[in-house]
């Protein structure tokens, strides 16, 4: 096993403490208390930290990029552009309720002996171990970065609260639930702002217990450097118009300076946007998922494991066979919308429209930035992977009617199931994954939570918002020019924009190409308050609010060499062993010299020209009722307490714009 990989490797973490007794961990999990041989040996302390990193982490087989802590699933990425798809947070409800599930059950319940992993049982075993780690002896240095390490989780955790829900109580002290005389566990909500503070106060002494890089054997651990940019994180959220409604400068000047911060601490120790491969056609955007240990774009990263399917203690990311086509045996259940492939500009930078370049929308995929092929798999795009034939698979995804009579093309490539977009994502997934074992099951890719680009568009956007308007439009193109863009005018296809909300709206559209699916996106559109029509900070940046709209695919069929639809039991572009194909051979020994094809990228254009028709797929969204439209409501800004807690802890204020047993809510979240 990777000694790498153990920081996720928690179902195995007796091989942390070999030698140690077998039951540590199930003792140590014991809500009312702990056991204090824990805190005595540095083996133990250190099974202890990295159990907890395994509390916050993706799940064996979880969809790393879409997965998210609040759902334990991709309901967010569903509550965006990105997919597609009813979620508790984008439909109509009769009434805002804290008794209805979109009051986001993620606070959690009322602490218990029971083992639960929920925000506040994490943090009351963050707590045990920040209370007792300094009484029993072992060596400062080895303390210090245990300590570290714990004081950023508890901060990321405070973080993760406070940007759903606003102030939350601050538990900074372990809590029995045993023992309680009935008020010790009823700590109220602390006010945004004090939040703010006390994590930010947590960030500083982690960076300050930290190192800046690790040995290789730890890679994957918490730096000095990911405490900085995790508090740059912070404070950009803070300093955003969900909490900042009246644009505060202070707040953007705060951000700048952490973020600038981070960014140079950061690359004092190594870290840098990934290159290598260079940055031509995106071929360093696109590897850079493919290295593990030191990665100079992992900034937050989470591993996975490379053991055989038959290891103990596997942990697989689950992204390779989600987003691989059940053709190859995959999940086929990553569809990615038509908004946002055409959220991405074409190669010079430039949006349809004002590009160099012609943009066909039936030719939707030419001469687009070079992330889109990264990002996208499109009808005929070239998919590779580890096998026999798999260097050279080509994705077809058209469709066929099955006689004259037909009324629908019920026909297809995708015999073994279609995903609903009509397109595919090949975001991370790798060329020399194999289907061999498992159908793509198998695969121990580590996942960026946080990579260096992030790091550098915050800095951008705060930049921006503290009025350093050509200081902030490097940062974006910093990030163009690795990805590949043209540099045609010589702002990478950013030219004329001068304004600080033309800047604004670049920075959150850039942020909505380059992180696309990797669990950003909601997030960005909810701190910009970008989903409902009248939107203000919208209208300032430029960007189509979400309320109201459906998200839609690709559907194509084949028409034949006259222009008719075609009809027939065969696929029309396949060449059977003997004669021709019904209609044109789709990959043809040779590219047909009429065609004017000098290879297969042309060739396929001229497929898409004469051959596919190609029409908008409005069936992905709700299709009962056919009216169904993205309905967002402000509420969800600041989340409500739901039922659970707040019928267990009748004394917790409820969030304004949400009802409780006692009424309206009280608790303001913008203090």
């Amino acid at each position: 096993m990777k000694r790498n990989k153990i920081l996720v490797l928690f179902t195995a973490a007796a091989m942390l403490v070999a030698g140690c007794k077998d039951t540590f961990l199930e003792e140590k999990r014991d809500l009312a208390g702990y056991n204090e041989e824990v805190f005595k040996d540095a083996a133990l302390a250190q099974g202890y930290v990295d159990y907890v990193y395994g509390l916050f982490l993706p799940g064996n087989n979880a969809q790393s990029l879409s997965w998210n802590l609040a759902t334990a699933n991709d309901n967010f990425a569903r509550t965006t552009d990105e997919f597609a798809g009813e979620t508790d947070f984008n439909k109509v409800w009769s009434t805002i309720s804290y008794t209805n599930s979109h009051a986001l059950n993620y606070f959690g319940a009322r602490l218990s002996t029971s083992i639960v992993n929920n925000p506040y049982t994490r943090l009351k075993q963050i707590n045990i171990f920040l209370a007792e780690i300094d009484k029993y002896g072992l060596p400062e240095d080895t303390r210090n970065k245990l300590k570290g390490q714990m004081y950023f989780w508890r901060a990321w955790q405070y973080f993760d609260l406070v940007r759903l829900y606003g102030g939350v109580p601050l538990a900074l002290v372990p809590q029995d639930p045993i023992s309680d005389d009935g008020t010790s566990l009823q700590i109220p909500r602390s006010s945004s702002s004090d939040c703010i503070k006390q994590i930010v106060t947590d960030l500083d002494l982690a960076q300050s217990l930290l190192p800046g890089k690790w040995g290789s054997t730890d890679w994957g651990r918490i730096t000095s450097g990911a405490c900085a940019a995790l508090k740059g994180r912070v404070l950009l959220t803070w300093a955003s118009p969900l909490f900042n409604r009246n644009d505060d400068a202070a707040r953007w000047e705060e951000a700048y300076k952490a973020n600038l911060a981070a960014k140079t601490l950061l690359e004092a120790n190594g870290s840098a946007l990934f290159k290598t491969g260079g940055t031509a056609n995106g071929v360093a955007w696109g590897n850079m998922w493919f290295t593990e240990v030191n990665n100079p774009e992992a900034v937050i990263v989470y591993g996975f494991n490379n053991l055989a399917i038959g290891g103990t203690t596997t942990k697989n990311n689950g992204w390779e066979q989600a987003a691989r086509s059940k053709e190859l045996n995959g999940g086929g259940s990553l569809s990615p919308t038509k908004q946002i492939v055409d959220a991405f500009p074409m190669k010079d930078g430039k949006m349809p429209g004002s590009s160099t370049y012609t943009y066909d929308a039936k030719k939707f995929y030419k001469n687009r930035d070079p992330r889109f092929y990264k990002t996208f798999v499109y009808n005929g795009a070239v998919w590779p992977y580890n096998g026999s034939t798999g260097a050279n698979f080509k994705q077809w995804t058209y469709k066929w009617y099955n006689n004259a009579t037909a009324t629908i093309p019920s026909l297809t490539t995708e015999t073994k199931g279609a995903n609903s977009s009509g397109i595919y994502l090949c975001k991370a997934t790798d060329p020399a994954a194999s289907n061999a074992n498992g159908n793509f099951q198998q695969n121990g890719m580590d996942y960026m939570e946080m990579r260096f680009a992030e790091v550098v568009l915050n800095l951008a956007e705060s930049a921006i918002g503290s009025n350093r308007l050509s200081e902030g439009l490097e940062g974006i193109k910093s990030i163009r020019e690795r990805a590949g863009v043209e540099n045609l005018d010589g702002a990478y296809g950013l030219g004329g924009l001068t304004s600080r909300d033309q800047l604004f709206g670049a920075v959150i559209k850039e942020r909505g190409i380059e992180f696309a699916y990797e669990g950003k996106r909601f997030f960005d559109l909810r701190r910009w308050m970008l989903f409902e029509e009248n939107s203000p900070t919208a209208a300032r940046l430029g960007i189509k609010p979400l309320n109201g709209t459906r998200r839609t695919g690709y559907f194509i069929t084949v028409k034949t060499t006259a222009g008719a639809r075609y009809n027939g039991s065969t696929d029309p572009l396949i060449k059977p062993a003997t004669g021709n194909a019904p209609v044109i051979d789709r990959d043809p020994a040779t590219y047909p010299t009429p065609n004017g094809s000098a290879n297969y990228a042309a060739y396929l254009d001229y497929l898409y020209d004469n051959y596919f028709v190609i029409t908008e797929k409005d069936d992905l969204d709700v299709t009962n009722p056919a009216n169904w439209k993205f309905t967002w409501y402000p509420q969800y800004y600041f989340f409500g307490l739901n039922e659970n807690i707040l019928s267990a802890s009748p004394y917790l204020e409820q969030t304004t714009g949400w009802n409780s047993l006692k009424g309206a809510g009280t608790f303001d979240p913008l203090k």
